[in-house]
């Protein structure tokens, strides 16, 4: 009787998984199923999606690699990790493209059955790296993913290139076994998806058996590994992304405020999962139109807002563009309105399905005359649900329209969210007029749109059809008070530092920009906005833990900042302002506090990482203690690792 010898299991506290592969190959699939299993076991995660624009991309090219990252771990995690522990290629291409992350003495999991001469030259090799020494640095594991999964599914009635597609799915088995993952969620997601065809469903499923089946019994594995679940505060937990975490934010606004939702909007890479999830929210008073363009969007955004009801749009940087004159009518008019601008790399078409922070001038000043509107930025794919809940608070409390700005990082990537109780949520009561508010010459009622609320400056909100408020609303400049159309230049004057002053009231009721500082003894702070925060926050632990002291702030209120930004920012030696442009936020705090902060930058389409901050920090901390620096000054230098600024 031959017995099986008991692998050995082995404990990590953390590991970074890039499944790489063309775009047809189904890696955003196999990486989120795997990131669905590590979430039920309770592990911290982050998530890094990366694929191409084309719906299908060449195959067997760089350009049309699609990769999945996943960094889970036993504690808090930041990021999706600064490069892989283990690499699965799924084509020559994928590994060309991917081995450069890689580290040496990283793991690599190629399908040998892909490595074919013609699929090599075409991913810029001369000869199979797999079979000489060219990988000799990493651990290698060449596996024929492709004959295995046929094999596995010689009972099929399904043609060679069906069950080839199965392929990632025997990979998903075998990672699963690898890294102690449950298949219970993929094999209840595969019964929901396939349950119209039978045999694809079980194709499928059996793939995935085998992949485990591999794993247990191979010799090629000798270990498996276990990841403990991280500490997180009691609760019940789902694993979202940022663009998912919006839309519930902006339904559990609609509910909290009692207005209908009405979202108006044009599908645009990578904002479109908020429409996508918004239209199977209906049951919860959510109204959603798809658009013929992104004028129409916002049209009907704004429409729905005159109307009574929670006018939103979303889009992304070039749509952005396209909404800007409505943006301006919806300042004009003092209306509510919310847009969620998802940044990609621009400019123009630029990079789709790339990360960028490059449109935080566009929301500030993209629209002809003084037209101020509130913007803000979340931190994190699950802060995209509270952030849309405070646009909201902002936009119905002070009547303006409101930009938020997330990007392609959050949007795609996904972490652990604590679901919250809805009775916990803040209340977004909102008030509309009911009847007049002032007597017309001849001492009958009538209502005046413009009568401001004192401590808001905000006008009366007047659901057409009410009887006795009937008033006039447009683009053409209004008299104070009456609403009359009015060409008067002291009016205009007046009216332009009215809407502007509502817009720096927000400011009183958000809350101070916070600085963490344990020490008390940092002389640099690094301050950032939006997706920056997870890579700020893993250099600033690294250096700290290294006993360099290192200040952090985080910007969620952009526009208006928060009241103490400028003694914040004049209390450090040297600030830092890290960002994926050219330094818009740095140039824009120089210009308003007289304060020299330093820009690093990139626009790669990628997020920072944690490494290369890091090493720009710890360059402005050495600095900082050779000169002495004790204040902060203008040395006119711009940016702490190219000089690069932006321009006006």
């Amino acid at each position: 009787m031959t017995t099986t010898t008991p692998k050995t299991v082995e404990h990590l506290d953390r590991v970074v998984i890039r499944f790489a592969g063309d775009s047809g190959d189904g890696m955003q699939l196999t990486g989120d199923r795997f990131t669905s299993a590590t979430a039920v076991l309770g592990n911290d995660l982050s998530t890094l999606p990366n694929f191409p624009a084309e719906i299908r991309a060449p195959q067997g090219t760089l350009p049309g690699v699609s990769s999945f990252q996943l960094h889970f771990a036993d504690h808090d995690v930041l990021t999706p990790g600064d490069s892989p522990d283990v690499l699965v290629a799924m084509n020559p291409a994928a590994l060309a493209a991917n081995i450069r992350d890689l580290p040496r003495g990283g793991t690599i999991l190629a399908d040998s059955d892909a490595f074919g001469t013609r699929a090599c030259i075409k991913a810029g090799y001369t000869e199979n790296p797999l079979e000489g020494d060219a990988l000799e640095s990493w651990h290698v594991h060449a596996l024929p993913l492709t004959s295995m999964t046929i094999k596995a599914l010689a009972d099929f009635d399904l043609t060679r290139k069906e069950k080839e597609r199965a392929k990632n799915m025997f990979a998903l088995g075998l990672l699963s076994w690898l890294y102690t993952r449950p298949l219970e969620g993929t094999r209840a997601f595969l019964t929901a998806k396939f349950a119209k065809k039978p045999e694809v469903l079980g194709a499928n499923l059996t793939a995935l058996q085998a992949g485990h089946h591999y794993g247990e019994t191979t010799e090629d594995f000798a270990v498996s590994y276990e990841i403990a679940p991280a500490p997180m505060p009691p609760g019940r937990y789902r694993n979202i992304t940022g663009n998912t975490a919006t839309a519930y934010g902006l339904t559990a606004a609609s509910h909290r405020s009692g207005l209908p939702l009405v979202l108006g909007s044009y599908p645009i890479t990578p904002a479109s999962d908020i429409l996508h999830t918004l239209s199977g929210l209906k049951r919860y008073g959510v109204t959603t139109i798809q658009a013929e363009d992104e004028i129409a969007g916002i049209g009907i955004a704004l429409g729905a807002s005159f109307g009574g009801a929670l006018g939103v749009t979303t889009t992304s940087g070039p749509g952005l563009a396209l909404k800007s004159e409505i943006i301006g009518l919806g300042v004009s008019t003092e209306l509510p309105l919310v847009v969620v601008d998802v940044q990609r790399g621009g400019p123009s078409t630029g990079l789709p399905t790339k990360t960028e922070q490059a449109d935080l001038l566009q929301a500030l000043f993209g629209r002809n005359g003084e037209a101020p509107v509130a913007v803000l930025a979340p931190a994190t794919p699950a802060d995209c649900f509270e952030v849309a809940m405070e646009a909201v608070r902002i936009a119905t409390t002070y009547r303006t329209p409101v930009i938020l700005l997330s990007d392609g990082y959050l949007a795609n990537g996904s972490e652990p969210w604590r679901i919250p109780d809805i009775a916990d949520l803040p209340r977004l009561d909102v008030e509309f007029a009911t009847e007049p508010n002032a007597t017309d010459a001849k001492g009958n009622p009538t209502f005046h749109p413009y009568v401001r609320d004192p401590e808001t400056l905000a006008r009366p909100w007047a659901v057409p059809g009410t009887p006795g408020l009937e008033h006039r609303l447009g683009g053409i400049e209004k008299a104070d008070i009456t609403g009359n159309i009015s060409y008067d230049p002291d009016n205009h004057d007046l009216m332009t530092r009215l809407r502007a002053a509502k817009i720096a009231r927000i400011a009183d009721t958000i809350e101070d920009l916070t600085v963490d500082d344990p020490s008390g003894a940092a002389d640099v702070l690094v301050l950032g906005w939006g997706s920056t925060y997870g890579p700020i926050s893993a250099a600033v632990r690294s250096l700290r833990g290294s006993g360099i002291p290192v200040a952090q702030a985080h910007l969620r209120h952009i526009n208006p900042l928060p009241a103490n930004t400028g003694e914040i920012l004049k209390g450090y030696s040297r600030v830092i302002v890290p960002e994926m442009n050219l330094g818009q936020l740095a140039f824009l705090l120089r210009g308003r506090f007289l304060v020299d902060v330093r820009s690093h930058t990139a626009v790669r389409g990628l997020p920072f990482t944690s490494t290369e901050l890091v090493e720009v920090i710890a360059a402005a901390v050495a600095e900082v203690t050779d000169t002495g620096d004790d204040a902060t000054g203008d040395d006119g230098t711009g940016d702490a690792s190219d000089q690069n600024g932006a321009s006006a």
